[in-house]
């Protein structure tokens, strides 16, 4: 079951928090289609939030197809996103780990963090064929003279 946590200095309103946090579990492999969610108590509890709070993102899940709630029961997960193998994400999720803890000891902080991240997924756009920046796509940077076929 996923633990949720709340980041009060974050500008990012608290239900939509929840929502990454969920979406981010089906991505990664740990929630699974058929996983139950925490209760709407359980949540308001241990992250001191409001329960609308927590239905709210309850809700725009249930809309997007990821999660059902049965009456009485709860919420469960009934949609998937990703489809990486779950043992290349382990795999990656160790060694991003093990690079954290080297960034960490450098005394980088979380937004360093961010920040180096943000700029390489900038670098390197998803599915460009797997090319590095430094490879152009073919044809890339080749321009055609003005009424060439």
């Amino acid at each position: 079951m996923i633990n949720f946590h709340v980041d009060r200095s974050s500008s990012v309103p608290a239900y939509a928090q929840l929502v990454r946090q969920v979406r981010e579990g089906l991505r990664i492999g740990t929630l699974r289609p058929g996983d139950q969610l925490p209760t709407v108590r359980s949540v308001v509890t241990s992250c001191t939030v409001n329960p609308t709070t927590v239905l709210k993102a309850y809700r725009e899940l249930e809309l997007s197809g990821l999660v059902e709630a049965r009456q009485g029961a709860g919420t469960f997960v009934s949609g998937t996103l990703g489809h990486a193998d779950p043992h290349v994400m382990a795999r990656l999720r160790g060694s991003l780990a093990r690079w954290l803890g080297q960034a960490r000891a450098a005394g980088l902080e979380d937004e360093d963090v961010q920040a180096l991240l943000a700029s390489v997924l900038v670098d390197h756009p998803a599915r460009a064929g797997d090319r590095t920046p430094a490879e152009p796509a073919p044809g890339a940077g080749v321009e055609k003279e003005e009424g060439a076929a």
